[in-house]
């Protein structure tokens, strides 16, 4: 099993791509994970994946921000988007998907539609588990994934343990599936009332790290049976608002990239032994 983790270029936005890759690569990641706009300017793409090529960094693209109500006018952006970024070197895909209040049948289509994008260009479209997508919550995931034999997706747990309220405790089944699924995995840390703990290294937060890390060992141990298998993760602590700040001062009560740098660390002492 080969094991690379992935650095969100998420709240680095105002640092110059060939800075970022260079604190990325000082840090030990192996690659990038880039939120990319509906709306990017092609010369950012070139310039972003210029400085992949650069400092030696495998890209996982994102998507993230079709938005439009309107299926047909979602689906013809969506599919935009896939194009866009069929022409950039790419691990693999990682995509925030859908809506939740689109029918089964509507978000069918996006999936199918990202499954002909893997076609036609052999990189893997992964399907974020994410509140406001079709994957917003575990028992809703579990139809897709019961109905959908071939969907695959980034298990980022910590959306559905705010959605639910809870540690999933009671809903077993879709968890074990939803691990069954995982191809990529976002190592972020949510509690029962937020999508991200203040501080992953805090004593007052290992009750959360603990069931996290229970799931992500189980994705890890189902990889480990095959030897040529390769698990990707992005440690994805955000900025604001995700990262609340202090009242008034609007100081980040921690460090974001600090965090993520934490949970790499973590999870290569964890799975790798260093």
């Amino acid at each position: 099993m080969e094991l690379k983790f992935f650095c969100p270029r998420w709240g680095c936005e105002q640092i110059s791509w060939n800075v970022f890759c260079q604190q990325v690569k000082d840090e030990g990641y192996d690659g990038v994970e880039y939120g990319i706009p509906n709306n990017v300017a092609i010369s950012e793409l070139d310039e972003a994946w210029d400085n992949f090529e650069k400092h030696n960094l495998i890209a996982i693209p994102q998507h993230y921000g079709t938005y439009d109500a309107d299926f047909a006018k979602h689906f013809d952006n969506y599919s935009g988007w896939l194009d866009m970024v069929k022409p950039y070197k790419a691990l693999k895909i990682d995509s925030q998907t859908g809506k939740d209040y689109f029918t089964f049948e509507q978000n069918k289509k996006l999936v199918e539609r990202a499954a002909k994008h893997t076609a036609d260009c052999g990189v893997e479209v992964l399907h974020e588990t994410h509140r406001n997508k079709f994957t917003f919550a575990a028992h809703i995931t579990f139809d897709y994934l019961t109905r959908l034999p071939n969907l695959r997706i980034t298990l980022d747990a910590s959306h559905w343990v705010n959605v639910a309220e809870s540690f999933l405790e009671d809903q077993p089944d879709a968890m074990a599936l939803a691990i069954e699924r995982t191809e990529h995995i976002h190592a972020r840390l949510g509690y029962p009332e937020g999508p991200q703990v203040p501080d992953p290294a805090a004593p007052e937060w290992q009750e959360a790290l603990q069931h996290h890390l229970n799931w992500w060992d189980k994705v890890i141990n189902r990889k480990r049976l095959d030897a040529n298998a390769l698990v990707t993760i992005t440690p994805e602590f955000g900025p604001y608002p995700y990262m609340v700040h202090l009242p008034y001062s609007q100081k980040p009560i921690s460090d974001q990239w600090a965090n993520n740098v934490y949970m790499m660390n973590l999870l290569k002492s964890r799975y790798l032994g260093f």
